[in-house]
């Protein structure tokens, strides 16, 4: 049993993984397209379980934790790609569950031609953080503001669109000395 688990470990030249909260489904397959395993482990499983394989080529969605998980693979000696998940869809087989992601996932991978996404460094993570954040801060700005001007226009306090003219409206707001 040990020695067909080795030739087993051996023969994988692709693993195609799909990340998710508790369970990631593993999809390997020889450089011919064989399937060796289709199993579903646990995340402290996962690591454990990569590292008893030899470096080889590991394919993931580009989803929420796989930067991360992709650099911890490579640590390990794994050639780690990420694809964008619209370019796996085409090659699902049956219906949309872990098992048949991690298949599309090793079988998008072995083609030539895809395209992959580049494994982000902790600093680009960052980096992107902070835009995404400064982005959703700007638009929940405007649309407290436009609330706000429609909730004002109510009790005939009108104020043009834009920050600038909210200082128009806090002057207006001033005089009133009872509620609106």
């Amino acid at each position: 049993m040990k020695d067909q688990e080795e030739k087993a470990m051996k023969e994988v030249s692709i693993i195609g993984v799909d990340l998710a909260k508790q369970v990631f489904q593993l999809h390997g397959a020889t450089a011919g397209g064989e399937v060796v395993f289709r199993k579903g482990l646990s995340r402290k499983q996962f690591l454990a379980s990569m590292q008893m394989h030899p470096g080889c080529f590991v394919a993931m969605d580009a989803c929420a934790t796989a930067h991360h998980r992709a650099r911890t693979l490579a640590a390990i000696g794994h050639e780690v790609r990420l694809i964008a998940p619209k370019f796996v869809k085409p090659y699902l087989k049956n219906q949309k569950n872990d098992m048949a992601d991690a298949e599309a996932i090793a079988e998008a991978a072995s083609r030539p031609t895809m395209r992959f996404v580049e494994v982000k460094t902790p600093e680009q993570q960052g980096l992107g953080m902070i835009f995404r954040l400064r982005e959703l801060l700007v638009g929940q700005r405007t649309q407290t503001i436009n609330a706000l001007r429609g909730h004002l226009a109510e009790f005939g306090l009108v104020a043009a669109k834009g920050r600038e003219n909210v200082d128009k409206l806090r002057a207006a707001l001033e005089p009133v000395s009872q509620p609106l």
